[in-house]
């Protein structure tokens, strides 16, 4: 007699979902609001789905569908707090009305997820790319369920970690970083030790090497010859360069992943393709009614999210790092480079980005979890779906509720939301140009010739500190040679990235409640 599958796609897993999806995605815009950071929620609420659902029998496919929702919301939310603010900083002569910004995150969530069900057979079995928070969390999961001695490994470590997050964040008893941030100053955290061993000494060692040509060569070399007029100058150059490089590289993986991912996807499942026109239908529907885009604008920005999830998806399954304000800043230039459009359908503009890609970069880490566990893909993206539409109503009140309550949001206020500052500031501009286009035509050429060329940029633009805290991840993973010890070390840097980011979630919920 067969034994029978458990359900997965299940009417308490898409509760669950939607529920954790309005919490995370609360405490997501608060955190990216006032510290300017947003940890992965991805092991956080897959532990939270362990603990809920695993005492009524249920299995870890159906668990890992009622996490996907859930971790939907904290990116949305991140989404809408690194754009909807600049809105405010700007002081444009209208108001911003709350159903402009939640239409603006449905409409990315909606691309986000139709763009990512696509793409995801292609980058999560045939590239096989490592996509560390979705490893983490797949090792957290069947280490819970398991117990024993991988339970013990992992949860010590998460223990670990999170305790050391406290004593880093919460009490100020250990300082952030070991040096003045800049080269070669190292970052005290375990997560980031984590995703480097998770992602390997492949992209690590290519990033490790971006952050050597920047800090070691370009930064000093240009200052001492006087290429650069001033420390501001080069980090300008460098930023630009970096962000370039990223660019340029995803646009040849664009151009080379377009085809096999479309018919991967078709392969795979059917209608799939048909269910990306439905997902571009509603947005351009969204955008033109609701938004006021005009048709052109709208039709140009299903393009433009199309290649920053690609490009977004590169980068998250080899880095675990989903520069989200990043892409919206580029198809905001690139929008008032050919177009005119009103500076306040500019930031909602770069907020549809922002949701999108950020949105992607989270299913495809639950993809990965899935993938481990062999979780359907369908019943997922329909779990993802759902908490990215409920992420994205939340997120848009709690900002906006913030907003009325504490007042003006930028530097020197409770809420700096320092990523939507830049997209404001970057609104004039790229801070150098020659800068973005070297490294833009230098990462197509790299990238040509199969070079990680992502993994460079992201060296180049990152802080060394934290390049340097990941490298040391990495060099452990060129060491492990056994695997035994390759598995304790795997279950010890998941518990290194769960705890770090359990801890980082509880801290910014802990502060939602506290300080209002």
């Amino acid at each position: 007699m067969l034994k029978k599958t458990p359900p997965e796609l299940t009417f308490r897993a898409l509760a669950l979902g939607a529920a954790g999806a309005v919490v995370i995605s609360a405490s997501s815009a608060y955190v990216a609001l006032r510290l300017g950071a947003l940890p992965w929620p991805t092991v956080f609420v897959a532990v939270v789905s362990l603990a809920v659902l695993g005492p009524f029998g249920a299995g870890l496919r159906e668990i890992n569908v009622a996490h996907t929702g859930m971790s939907a919301g904290g990116l949305v939310a991140g989404g809408l707090a690194f754009t909807i603010p600049a809105f405010w900083m700007s002081d444009v002569p209208t108001e911003l009305p709350l159903v402009s910004a939640i239409a603006a995150g449905v409409a990315g969530a909606v691309l986000g997820a139709g763009f990512t069900g696509v793409i995801r057979k292609y980058f999560i079995e045939e590239r096989a790319l490592p996509f560390p928070m979705g490893t983490a969390a797949a090792e957290s999961l069947i280490a819970g369920r398991e117990g024993g001695r991988k339970g013990r490994i992992l949860f010590s470590a998460c223990l670990a970690s999170g305790i050391f997050t406290w004593l880093r964040d919460g009490a100020g008893l250990v300082p952030q970083l070991l040096g003045t941030g800049r080269f070669p100053s190292f970052w005290l955290s375990p997560m980031a030790l984590g995703i480097g061993y998770i992602i390997g000494p492949l992209y690590m060692g290519t990033w490790l090497v971006g952050t050597l040509l920047a800090n070691l060569l370009i930064l000093p070399l240009g200052l001492h010859w006087g290429v650069f007029p001033s420390l501001e100058a080069a980090g300008a150059f460098t930023t630009s360069l970096g962000i370039g490089t990223i660019i340029g590289a995803g646009l040849f993986v664009l151009l080379r992943a377009v085809s096999p991912a479309l018919k991967g996807a078709a392969r795979a499942a059917g209608g799939q393709v048909k269910w990306l026109a439905v997902a571009a239908a509603i947005a351009l529907a969204v955008m033109t009614v609701i938004l006021g885009f005009p048709l052109p604008v709208s039709l140009f920005l299903i393009f433009s999210v199309w290649f920053c999830v690609v490009t977004a998806a590169t980068l998250t399954g080899q880095t675990g790092i989903d520069p989200m304000e990043i892409f919206g800043i580029l198809v905001i230039l690139a929008v008032r480079a050919f177009f005119h459009v009103g500076l306040h359908q500019i930031f909602l503009i770069a907020a549809v980005v922002a949701v999108a890609t950020g949105l992607a970069g989270d299913a495809l880490q639950d993809f990965k979890v899935g993938n481990r566990l062999g979780t359907s893909p369908g019943a997922q993206w329909v779990s993802e779906s759902l908490g990215g539409i409920v992420g994205a109503v939340t997120a848009a009140f709690a900002i906006f509720m913030l907003h009325d309550a504490f007042g003006p949001m930028g530097p020197g206020t409770d809420f700096p939301a320092p990523q939507a500052f830049a997209v404001k500031s970057m609104v004039q501009g790229l801070p150098d140009t020659t800068g973005f286009w070297t490294g833009f035509f230098a990462g197509l050429v790299l990238a040509a010739f199969r070079v990680p060329a992502t993994t460079i940029g992201i060296g180049i633009y990152l802080p060394p500190f934290i390049s340097l805290a990941a490298a040391v991840g990495g060099a452990a993973a060129s060491f492990t040679r056994k695997e035994e010890h390759r598995r304790v070390l795997t279950l010890t840097a998941s518990g290194f990235l769960g705890g770090e980011g359990i801890t980082g979630v509880l801290m910014a919920i802990w502060k939602v409640v506290t300080l209002g």
